[in-house]
Protein backbone atom coordinates (compact mmCIF):
# COMPACT_ATOMS: atom_id res chain seq x y z
CA UNK A 1 0.00 0.00 0.00
CA UNK A 2 1.44 2.80 -1.09
CA UNK A 3 1.26 6.48 1.18
CA UNK A 4 2.14 10.19 0.91
CA UNK A 5 5.76 10.24 2.31
CA UNK A 6 5.82 12.90 5.04
CA UNK A 7 2.14 13.40 5.37
CA UNK A 8 0.00 11.53 7.90
CA UNK A 9 -1.67 8.70 6.27
CA UNK A 10 -5.23 7.52 7.74
CA UNK A 11 -4.01 3.70 7.46
CA UNK A 12 -0.90 4.03 9.73
CA UNK A 13 -3.73 5.69 12.15
CA UNK A 14 -5.60 2.54 11.71
CA UNK A 15 -2.51 0.31 12.69
CA UNK A 16 -0.71 1.96 15.64
CA UNK A 17 -3.58 4.25 16.96
CA UNK A 18 -5.54 1.78 20.35
CA UNK A 19 -8.45 1.83 18.36
CA UNK A 20 -11.15 -0.64 19.53
CA UNK A 21 -13.92 -2.43 17.29
CA UNK A 22 -15.78 -4.83 19.71
CA UNK A 23 -19.21 -5.51 18.65
CA UNK A 24 -21.28 -7.98 20.68
CA UNK A 25 -24.86 -8.66 18.84
CA UNK A 26 -26.77 -10.15 21.82
CA UNK A 27 -30.03 -12.55 21.22
CA UNK A 28 -31.38 -9.91 18.03
CA UNK A 29 -34.96 -10.86 16.42
CA UNK A 30 -36.40 -8.96 13.51
CA UNK A 31 -39.75 -9.40 12.59
CA UNK A 32 -41.71 -8.16 9.80
CA UNK A 33 -44.97 -8.57 10.83
CA UNK A 34 -45.25 -12.84 10.35
CA UNK A 35 -42.27 -13.28 8.81
CA UNK A 36 -39.11 -13.89 11.30
CA UNK A 37 -36.05 -12.49 9.30
CA UNK A 38 -33.44 -12.83 12.50
CA UNK A 39 -34.59 -15.24 15.46
CA UNK A 40 -32.45 -14.78 18.37
CA UNK A 41 -29.25 -14.41 16.26
CA UNK A 42 -25.57 -14.13 18.48
CA UNK A 43 -22.34 -12.40 16.99
CA UNK A 44 -19.33 -11.29 18.21
CA UNK A 45 -16.49 -8.89 16.54
CA UNK A 46 -13.20 -8.58 18.19
CA UNK A 47 -10.67 -5.51 17.21
CA UNK A 48 -8.95 -6.53 14.32
CA UNK A 49 -10.98 -9.16 13.12
CA UNK A 50 -12.61 -9.90 9.61
CA UNK A 51 -15.55 -12.49 10.22
CA UNK A 52 -17.89 -13.04 7.05
CA UNK A 53 -21.85 -13.84 7.43
CA UNK A 54 -23.02 -16.64 4.97
CA UNK A 55 -26.35 -18.02 4.26
CA UNK A 56 -29.03 -18.75 1.57
CA UNK A 57 -30.69 -15.84 0.13
CA UNK A 58 -33.38 -15.12 2.48
CA UNK A 59 -31.36 -16.21 5.61
CA UNK A 60 -31.49 -12.83 7.01
CA UNK A 61 -27.51 -11.57 6.62
CA UNK A 62 -28.77 -8.01 5.30
CA UNK A 63 -31.12 -7.27 7.96
CA UNK A 64 -28.66 -8.11 10.53
CA UNK A 65 -26.27 -5.96 8.93
CA UNK A 66 -28.97 -3.40 8.72
CA UNK A 67 -29.70 -3.86 12.14
CA UNK A 68 -25.86 -3.34 13.09
CA UNK A 69 -26.06 0.28 10.88
CA UNK A 70 -29.33 1.50 12.52
CA UNK A 71 -31.46 0.98 9.62
CA UNK A 72 -33.81 -1.83 11.04
CA UNK A 73 -34.46 -1.93 14.46
CA UNK A 74 -35.03 -5.30 16.22
CA UNK A 75 -37.59 -5.95 18.20
CA UNK A 76 -35.60 -8.15 20.64
CA UNK A 77 -31.67 -8.07 21.42
CA UNK A 78 -29.02 -5.75 22.09
CA UNK A 79 -26.07 -4.26 19.46
CA UNK A 80 -23.09 -3.43 22.04
CA UNK A 81 -20.20 -1.19 19.97
CA UNK A 82 -16.91 -0.52 22.44
CA UNK A 83 -19.27 -1.34 25.58
CA UNK A 84 -22.14 1.29 24.39
CA UNK A 85 -25.81 -0.05 23.47
CA UNK A 86 -26.32 1.36 19.97
CA UNK A 87 -29.61 -0.76 19.27
CA UNK A 88 -31.62 2.24 18.73
CA UNK A 89 -29.24 4.68 17.34
CA UNK A 90 -29.91 6.15 14.04
CA UNK A 91 -27.75 5.49 11.00
CA UNK A 92 -25.27 9.02 11.20
CA UNK A 93 -24.83 8.33 14.64
CA UNK A 94 -23.47 5.31 14.15
CA UNK A 95 -21.09 6.51 11.48
CA UNK A 96 -20.18 9.09 13.82
CA UNK A 97 -19.44 5.97 16.20
CA UNK A 98 -17.15 4.89 13.67
CA UNK A 99 -19.45 2.03 12.02
CA UNK A 100 -19.34 2.72 7.95
CA UNK A 101 -20.41 0.13 5.34
CA UNK A 102 -20.97 -0.42 1.77
CA UNK A 103 -24.49 -1.61 0.14
CA UNK A 104 -25.49 -4.61 -1.55
CA UNK A 105 -27.17 -2.43 -4.20
CA UNK A 106 -24.56 0.71 -5.13
CA UNK A 107 -25.56 3.96 -3.48
CA UNK A 108 -23.57 6.39 -5.49
CA UNK A 109 -24.08 9.42 -7.80
CA UNK A 110 -24.02 8.39 -10.98
CA UNK A 111 -23.61 12.21 -12.54
CA UNK A 112 -20.66 12.86 -10.13
CA UNK A 113 -17.53 12.24 -10.51
CA UNK A 114 -15.11 9.56 -8.33
CA UNK A 115 -13.52 12.01 -6.95
CA UNK A 116 -16.88 14.14 -5.56
CA UNK A 117 -18.68 10.34 -4.61
CA UNK A 118 -15.58 10.07 -2.45
CA UNK A 119 -15.53 13.82 -1.12
CA UNK A 120 -19.51 13.55 0.00
CA UNK A 121 -17.80 10.82 2.77
CA UNK A 122 -15.36 13.73 4.15
CA UNK A 123 -18.85 15.60 5.71
CA UNK A 124 -18.46 13.89 8.97
CA UNK A 125 -14.78 15.35 9.47
CA UNK A 126 -15.51 18.58 8.22
CA UNK A 127 -14.79 21.18 11.17
CA UNK A 128 -15.62 24.37 9.35
CA UNK A 129 -18.66 26.47 9.04
CA UNK A 130 -20.83 28.04 6.99
CA UNK A 131 -19.44 31.43 7.18
CA UNK A 132 -15.44 30.10 6.87
CA UNK A 133 -17.19 28.43 3.61
CA UNK A 134 -18.44 31.27 2.15
CA UNK A 135 -14.92 34.07 2.51
CA UNK A 136 -12.70 30.83 2.09
CA UNK A 137 -10.64 31.31 5.29
CA UNK A 138 -7.19 29.81 5.73
CA UNK A 139 -8.28 27.42 8.00
CA UNK A 140 -11.14 25.82 6.05
CA UNK A 141 -8.15 25.80 3.05
CA UNK A 142 -6.26 23.69 5.04
CA UNK A 143 -9.01 21.83 5.93
CA UNK A 144 -9.91 20.89 2.40
CA UNK A 145 -6.15 20.35 1.59
CA UNK A 146 -6.26 17.60 4.08
CA UNK A 147 -9.72 16.31 2.77
CA UNK A 148 -7.83 16.08 -0.66
CA UNK A 149 -4.89 14.33 0.62
CA UNK A 150 -6.70 11.70 2.03
CA UNK A 151 -8.71 10.68 -0.76
CA UNK A 152 -5.49 10.75 -3.00
CA UNK A 153 -4.16 8.57 -0.87
CA UNK A 154 -7.32 6.26 -0.58
CA UNK A 155 -7.63 6.42 -4.71
CA UNK A 156 -4.41 5.30 -4.58
CA UNK A 157 -4.57 2.74 -2.82
CA UNK A 158 -7.65 1.56 -4.51
CA UNK A 159 -6.02 2.14 -8.01
CA UNK A 160 -8.56 4.25 -9.18
CA UNK A 161 -5.91 7.20 -10.38
CA UNK A 162 -7.16 6.99 -13.84
CA UNK A 163 -10.53 7.09 -13.22
CA UNK A 164 -10.46 10.03 -10.48
CA UNK A 165 -11.95 12.21 -12.64
CA UNK A 166 -14.82 10.12 -14.57
CA UNK A 167 -18.33 10.17 -13.54
CA UNK A 168 -19.07 6.85 -11.77
CA UNK A 169 -22.30 6.37 -14.08
CA UNK A 170 -19.47 5.65 -17.11
CA UNK A 171 -17.89 3.05 -15.50
CA UNK A 172 -18.18 -0.65 -15.67
CA UNK A 173 -20.08 -2.05 -12.68
CA UNK A 174 -17.12 -3.82 -10.92
CA UNK A 175 -15.60 -0.33 -10.35
CA UNK A 176 -18.36 0.85 -9.23
CA UNK A 177 -18.08 -1.55 -6.39
CA UNK A 178 -14.45 -0.59 -5.83
CA UNK A 179 -15.59 2.96 -5.74
CA UNK A 180 -18.57 2.61 -3.07
CA UNK A 181 -15.48 0.54 -1.13
CA UNK A 182 -13.38 3.84 -1.00
CA UNK A 183 -16.05 6.05 -0.27
CA UNK A 184 -16.95 4.00 2.33
CA UNK A 185 -12.57 3.83 3.95
CA UNK A 186 -13.60 7.87 3.47
CA UNK A 187 -15.60 8.09 6.93
CA UNK A 188 -12.33 6.54 8.42
CA UNK A 189 -14.48 3.50 10.05
CA UNK A 190 -13.32 2.19 12.79
CA UNK A 191 -15.14 -0.88 11.43
CA UNK A 192 -16.44 -1.70 8.25
CA UNK A 193 -19.61 -3.57 7.12
CA UNK A 194 -19.59 -4.68 3.45
CA UNK A 195 -22.71 -6.18 2.11
CA UNK A 196 -21.38 -8.29 -1.12
CA UNK A 197 -18.54 -6.15 -2.12
CA UNK A 198 -17.83 -9.16 -4.80
CA UNK A 199 -21.35 -9.31 -6.41
CA UNK A 200 -21.28 -8.68 -10.15
CA UNK A 201 -17.27 -8.71 -10.47
CA UNK A 202 -15.57 -10.28 -12.90
CA UNK A 203 -12.32 -12.87 -11.98
CA UNK A 204 -9.95 -10.06 -12.07
CA UNK A 205 -11.91 -7.53 -10.39
CA UNK A 206 -12.69 -9.72 -7.50
CA UNK A 207 -8.75 -10.72 -7.39
CA UNK A 208 -7.80 -7.29 -6.83
CA UNK A 209 -10.68 -6.73 -4.13
CA UNK A 210 -9.41 -9.75 -2.57
CA UNK A 211 -6.33 -8.12 -2.64
CA UNK A 212 -7.21 -4.58 -1.18
CA UNK A 213 -9.59 -6.32 1.63
CA UNK A 214 -6.73 -8.85 2.72
CA UNK A 215 -4.11 -5.43 2.82
CA UNK A 216 -6.48 -3.56 5.04
CA UNK A 217 -7.20 -6.59 7.47
CA UNK A 218 -3.56 -8.05 7.82
CA UNK A 219 -1.36 -5.21 7.33
CA UNK A 220 -3.28 -2.56 8.73
CA UNK A 221 -5.67 -4.02 11.10
CA UNK A 222 -9.03 -3.01 9.61
CA UNK A 223 -12.01 -4.66 11.34
CA UNK A 224 -14.95 -6.15 9.14
CA UNK A 225 -17.69 -7.93 8.59
CA UNK A 226 -18.39 -9.13 4.69
CA UNK A 227 -21.15 -11.08 3.93
CA UNK A 228 -21.14 -12.69 0.36
CA UNK A 229 -22.32 -15.15 -1.26
CA UNK A 230 -18.75 -16.84 -3.12
CA UNK A 231 -17.35 -19.18 -1.10
CA UNK A 232 -13.92 -19.73 -2.57
CA UNK A 233 -13.71 -15.53 -1.40
CA UNK A 234 -15.20 -16.06 1.87
CA UNK A 235 -12.92 -19.26 2.72
CA UNK A 236 -9.68 -18.05 1.61
CA UNK A 237 -9.56 -14.66 3.44
CA UNK A 238 -11.47 -14.92 6.53
CA UNK A 239 -10.48 -16.63 9.62
CA UNK A 240 -13.73 -17.07 11.16
CA UNK A 241 -17.19 -17.46 9.37
CA UNK A 242 -21.27 -17.63 11.06
CA UNK A 243 -23.57 -19.53 8.93
CA UNK A 244 -27.44 -17.84 8.84
CA UNK A 245 -30.47 -20.18 7.63
CA UNK A 246 -34.09 -18.89 8.39
CA UNK A 247 -32.86 -16.18 10.44
CA UNK A 248 -30.96 -18.36 12.61
CA UNK A 249 -27.70 -19.19 13.30
CA UNK A 250 -26.88 -22.26 12.32
CA UNK A 251 -22.66 -22.90 12.76
CA UNK A 252 -19.99 -20.44 13.13
CA UNK A 253 -16.11 -21.66 13.19
CA UNK A 254 -13.06 -21.64 10.63
CA UNK A 255 -13.07 -22.32 7.04
CA UNK A 256 -12.19 -26.28 7.77
CA UNK A 257 -14.80 -26.38 10.34
CA UNK A 258 -17.67 -25.18 7.73
CA UNK A 259 -16.82 -26.65 5.08
CA UNK A 260 -17.50 -29.97 6.89
CA UNK A 261 -20.29 -28.94 9.21
CA UNK A 262 -23.28 -31.19 7.96
CA UNK A 263 -25.98 -28.78 8.72
CA UNK A 264 -24.31 -25.73 6.47
CA UNK A 265 -24.05 -28.49 3.50
CA UNK A 266 -27.38 -29.57 3.83
CA UNK A 267 -28.57 -25.67 4.24
CA UNK A 268 -26.68 -24.82 0.66
CA UNK A 269 -23.08 -25.57 0.50
CA UNK A 270 -23.95 -28.72 -1.09
CA UNK A 271 -20.66 -30.83 -2.69
CA UNK A 272 -19.27 -26.92 -4.41
CA UNK A 273 -17.14 -26.78 -1.46
CA UNK A 274 -15.55 -30.16 -1.50
CA UNK A 275 -14.49 -29.26 -5.66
Amino acid sequence: MKAYRGQPSIFNAIKHKEIRAQLEVKDLSLNFGGVKALSDVNLSVSTGELVAVIGPNGAGKTSLLNCITGFYTPQKGKIFFNGVDITHLPPHDLVRLGIGRTFQNIELFPGMTVLSNMLLARHNHCHYGFGSACIFSSSMRREEVRHRRILEELIDFLEMQAIRKKPVGSLPYGLMKRVELGRALALEPVLLILDEPFSGMNLEEKEDMVRFLTELNKSWGQTMILVEHDMSVVMSISPRIAVLNFGQKLAEGNPDEIRTHPEVIKAYLGDTVHG
